[in-house]
């Protein structure tokens, strides 16, 4: 069986529970037995409870569109924390954390998420002087200039 991606997509959309959840990723598997794989964020993060209502939403408008008897695999979840942001609503709730950013100039920066405009990010970046680390003060970094963007996972 193959499914459309496209029809898959809608399906996706109306089976959110509101505004404040959105797709960040999708993939349809051309598989024998397809592999639906949608990845979901929101504004305040995700949790088990919205991945099974989305779940069981997707999966009812699938069987209705392909047929009880269509074989997949629907895997509904959310981004992991390695994961490179890919739409602007997902830097707001990590503000004050340290990121790692990767410019389409080729350039890299890191510093810390001072705050999140409609057009870009502004970051406190951390550069090494004379084998000290510096802070400047926050500039903002345009959405279209970054390449990928990832939070700086610390351990300490």
């Amino acid at each position: 069986m193959k499914f459309d991606r496209a029809q898959i997509a809608q399906m996706l959309e109306e089976s959110l529970p509101g505004p404040g959840l959105f797709v960040v990723g999708l993939t349809v598997s051309d598989a024998i037995r397809p592999k639906v794989t949608a990845i979901l964020d929101g504004e305040q993060g995700m949790g088990i409870d919205e991945c099974a209502l989305v779940s069981r939403r997707l999966a009812r408008r699938i069987e209705e569109a392909y047929g009880e008897e269509a074989s997949y695999t629907l895997e509904v979840t959310s981004p992991g924390a390695d994961q490179p942001l890919v739409d602007a609503r997902q830097y707001n709730r990590h503000v004050g954390r340290t990121f790692s950013l990767k410019l389409k100039d080729g350039t890299e920066k890191t510093g810390t998420l001072e705050a999140v405009e409609d057009t870009g990010v502004q970051l406190a970046e951390e550069v090494k002087e004379k084998n000290k680390k510096k802070t400047l003060p926050a500039a903002l970094v345009p959405f279209d200039t970054i390449q990928e963007a990832k939070v700086v996972i610390s351990f300490k």
